[in-house]
């Protein structure tokens, strides 16, 4: 393996970011540790993505930095930075506050974005960019890191869990759901990536009455999302078995568990692909080239996002309004291809 040009024995990691964004990130400390088992690894992250990784086997410290918080919480990372040392920083995320956070960080080195894709002034926290290169996946974005610190990223692992420890705790969990099960992630931090919640309820009925599947309603607690489980709940036939607001390391059992998942863009989708559950994304206003699913089940993903016959380039431009253009038979199309491809493996 090649050297690295800068010491490893100490690496923060700024990303504080949602949970797909979380799960983006493991392969990149996987990487690190694979290539410096020694390395120290200190992740600053959001409670919220913390509760996923929290125990993961690479990441050697979390801590928790919530900017929602206000000045308090930028007074107390600031004390609890002020006696740390590392050797490099990975800002990994394009905004002002994770330029701030990096400022805050003691280290001869701070990788961040090339200017052209460093948001908010973020670029100028940072003295040492990566160099400027074309749109790409996230995941592949996040790789361009890893060159800059000599350490390779193949083969690409997650190690999402179960973890042993949590074995006894996972069984008594998958003991509560309906079996065969199909996850359905019912709704997103953004309206605009939402599917109708009409449709799930239809949807439900589909996958039990012509494939044996018994849904399982998942995702947080917000308004929206407990709207739409009230509206399956009162038109689906089948009334699907609901784990809204369990913990994130239920959900990750909860999706290891299932035979499938149906996602809109959110972090359960890159969860199952990182759990390696077969998942049919359903896609629309982000670009499905730069955050669809990362080389597994693209060919069970509906692509809402781009017109027909449309080669569109990789960008992080949002197109409203497409969701709407998916319908129950091209879920229940992808379902049958699903089952052709993938579930004899399962």
């Amino acid at each position: 393996m090649p050297a690295s040009p800068f010491r490893l024995e100490r690496v923060a990691i700024v990303m504080m970011s949602a949970i797909g964004d979380a799960v983006h990130v493991l392969p990149v400390v996987n990487a690190i540790k694979r290539h410096s088992p020694g390395s120290r690894i200190t992740w600053l992250l959001a409670p919220r993505p913390g509760a996923l990784v929290r125990g993961h086997s690479a990441v050697d410290e979390i801590i928790e930095f919530s900017p929602r918080d206000g000045l308090s919480a930028w007074r107390g990372i600031r004390r609890s930075l002020r006696s740390r040392e590392f050797d490099v920083v990975l800002d990994l995320q394009v905004a002002l506050k994770a330029g701030l956070l990096t400022s805050l960080v003691n280290a001869p080195v701070k990788v961040g974005f090339d200017r052209r894709r460093a948001r908010d002034l973020n670029w100028i926290f940072t003295n040492h960019r990566i160099p400027p290169h074309p749109n790409q996946h996230v995941q592949d974005q996040y790789f361009e890191f890893l060159e800059a610190l000599g350490v390779p990223h193949e083969p690409v692992t997650w190690n999402l869990g179960p973890w042993p420890h949590e074995a006894e705790a996972r069984r008594v969990f998958v003991a509560t759901l309906p079996r065969p099960t199909v996850t359905l992630v019912l709704a997103t931090s953004n309206p605009h990536k939402d599917w109708i919640p009409e449709r799930w309820a239809e949807l439900v009925d589909v996958l039990y009455e012509k494939f044996g599947l018994r849904a399982v309603l998942a995702g947080g607690r917000s308004a929206r999302e407990l709207a739409v489980q009230e509206t399956v709940m009162r038109l689906a036939r089948h009334t699907p078995h609901t784990t809204l607001g369990v913990p994130l390391r239920e959900l990750v059992w909860l999706i290891d568990a299932s035979e499938l998942v149906i996602s809109p863009d959110t972090g359960p989708l890159h969860m199952a692909v990182a759990l390696d559950t077969p998942v049919i994304g359903l896609m629309g206003y982000n670009n499905p080239k730069r955050i669809g699913p990362y080389r597994k089940y693209r060919d069970l993903m509906l692509d809402a996002y781009g017109d027909p016959g449309e080669n569109y380039p990789i960008s992080p431009e949002h197109r409203e309004g497409r969701m709407a253009r998916i319908q129950v038979a091209d879920v229940v199309d992808r379902v049958r291809l699903w089952q052709a491809r993938y579930a004899e493996a399962r």
